[in-house]
């Protein structure tokens, strides 16, 4: 697909630009109405794909739990491991999700955390508002108009959260995508108990802020996402002045949101395949 409608639909979903506009625009590259209507459906989301792994699978235990957050009530969707033996402790992570919300796709995500044998929580950003609405135009108009400082401490109270269950051995990671991969790195500059932050294609912390992390930061960037990658030089240099243990991968020829497999013209399954075993050995070295 030509990488100008890619990028425009990126613009249209982080701008956010208005849909009528975002349209107008895309007739004027494809050509036509019927051209554009019919790009749209490999641009948009199909949540049709996202059950990987399908709620009943064995092993693994999901509902949807509550906790305290900044003056609100969170909801957040919660996944255990059931193989563990009697008295056992794992680690856990939070699952941060994009500017779209908590979806089906990102609910999907962390059972694939809890299927590798760690405690999963995905938070609801928009939790105060009601939850994640079902219009994704809605959802991101709603996400940018949270307030960063009580959103940043609803994800803190999570590893207040976790810490809190039994079953949790104390070790606590993140994991964000898009949006959430920027808050993951917000999560390293001010949780300093967190023990790894991996951040897809997220928007880098202040330089100044680095020094603060204690984590250890694995960072996943696609090689065609100028707007986020721009941010690199300067973060990666931070890193190194302050000592950070940390390890970044540009996926070349991948897109932003290449781990999104409900996304068919940006997922990229040999990047996405790359960067969760890259994510999952992070998580064995630093939660157990």
């Amino acid at each position: 697909m030509d990488q100008r409608i890619i990028n425009l639909f990126d613009e249209y979903t982080h701008k956010p630009l208005r849909r009528d506009e975002f349209i107008n625009r895309l007739i004027r590259l494809t050509g036509s109405l019927a051209a554009a209507t019919a790009v749209l459906p490999l641009l948009e989301v199909n949540y049709a794909q996202a059950a990987t792994v399908p709620e009943n699978t064995a092993g693994i235990q999901g509902q949807d739990i509550t906790y305290p957050g900044d003056g609100i009530t969170m909801k957040a969707y919660l996944v255990k491991p059931t193989t563990l033996a009697a008295g056992a402790k794992t680690g856990a992570v939070i699952v941060i999700h994009e500017n779209r919300g908590l979806n089906p796709h990102i609910r999907d995500v962390t059972r694939r955390v809890a299927q590798a044998g760690y405690i999963a929580l995905a938070p609801d950003a928009l939790s105060a508002t009601g939850g994640t609405p079902q219009n994704e135009d809605e959802a991101r108009d709603l996400i940018g108009k949270l307030d960063a400082q009580k959103n940043l401490n609803n994800y803190l109270k999570a590893l207040d959260y976790l810490g809190g269950l039994p079953e949790c051995n104390g070790k606590i990671g993140c994991v964000g995508f898009c949006w959430g991969g920027a808050m993951a790195n917000q999560l390293a500059v001010n949780a300093p108990a967190l023990k790894a932050a991996v951040a897809y294609y997220g928007r880098q912390p202040d330089a100044a802020d680095v020094p603060k992390i204690k984590a250890a930061v694995l960072l996943h960037y696609g090689g065609l996402d100028e707007r986020v990658n721009a941010g690199i030089p300067a973060y990666e240099a931070a890193l190194k002045a302050a000592g950070v243990k940390y390890q970044l991968f540009v996926y070349e020829g991948a897109q932003h949101a290449f781990n999104n497999d409900t996304a068919p013209t940006r997922y990229n399954k040999e990047a996405a395949d790359k960067a969760w075993g890259r994510t999952l050995q992070l998580f064995s070295e630093t939660l157990h």
